[in-house]
């Protein structure tokens, strides 16, 4: 999930975005908003979605947050199990009430797109988006400025984006104490002795933690890693609710929704 600038275009993917532009009065003057029945409809199919560290306490309350990997010290909060459906969006392509609704999602259609090796930042666009049309009610331009709309979501982006680098910062102070392995979400169905593994993924190993030294920890502390670690940690106990949502929204057993595909 990289947002890449190549000047003068856009080079890379960024993840949900289908085309992404860098916007742009000469290109984009006569766009506009319009109502679209299902709001959140582009992020229906995800899994998991990117989280700054500063979403982190907020989001650790409904989804289990993960990393992407142990040389990817993403953190994702996860919205979905087994298929490509986010459960905290309706058939309506609404986002379940009083559910965190992470910054990725509610910065759509804007972006960010960064140079690589630089400190330059754009906004991006995706035209692609079903809510932008020749003509919108709210338009994105006025007089060949921003509209205010516009202003405000560029607003947003840079204070994503100034979150994203922090979570950088963070993800490289975390990786110096080799805490992120591998684990795995396991529920024991009903009439069974085993319990049955749903998920892998890579999260804070408690073992290690708790393994370090009392300098460590304080220097862990002095740079703000504990409170998001031990967040993170406390979140995990959102798989079992989320395998929970899975059964409820395909109307079947707890034991089938632990592996039966659905989509």
């Amino acid at each position: 999930m990289s947002e890449t600038q190549a000047d003068p275009g856009l080079s890379g993917k960024m993840y949900l975005y289908d085309k992404p532009e860098l916007i742009n009065p000469e290109q984009h003057a006569d766009l506009g908003f319009q109502r679209i029945d299902k709001p959140f409809g582009f992020c229906a199919k995800a899994r998991a979605l990117p989280l700054t560290i500063s979403e982190v306490p907020a989001a650790m309350k409904d989804y289990p947050v993960i990393f992407v990997s142990k040389d990817q010290l993403v953190p994702m909060a996860v919205v979905g199990l087994i298929d490509d459906v986010n459960l905290f969006v309706d058939e309506n392509g609404n986002w379940e009430k009083n559910r965190y609704i992470p910054g990725y999602a509610r910065r759509y259609p804007f972006g960010v797109a960064s140079e690589t090796g630089g400190s330059r930042i754009a906004i991006v666009i995706d035209t692609a988006f079903e809510g932008l049309a020749k003509g919108g009610e709210k338009p994105l331009f006025a007089g060949g400025e921003p509209s205010d709309a516009t202003k405000q979501a560029i607003d947003f982006c840079t204070n994503y984006e100034r979150d994203r680098l922090m979570t950088e910062n963070y993800a490289r102070e975390l990786a110096k104490y080799d805490l992120v392995q591998g684990q795995s979400a396991q529920f024991t169905p009903t009439g069974s002795a085993e319990p049955q593994t749903f998920a892998e993924y890579f999260g804070i190993d408690e073992t290690r933690l708790k393994a370090l030294t009392d300098e460590q920890i304080v220097a862990m502390n002095k740079v703000g890693l504990l409170p998001v670690v031990y967040a993170m940690m406390m979140s995990l106990g959102n798989w079992r609710t989320l395998l929970q949502r899975r059964a409820e929204r395909f109307g079947i057993s707890e034991a089938e929704a632990l592996t039966r595909k659905i989509n």
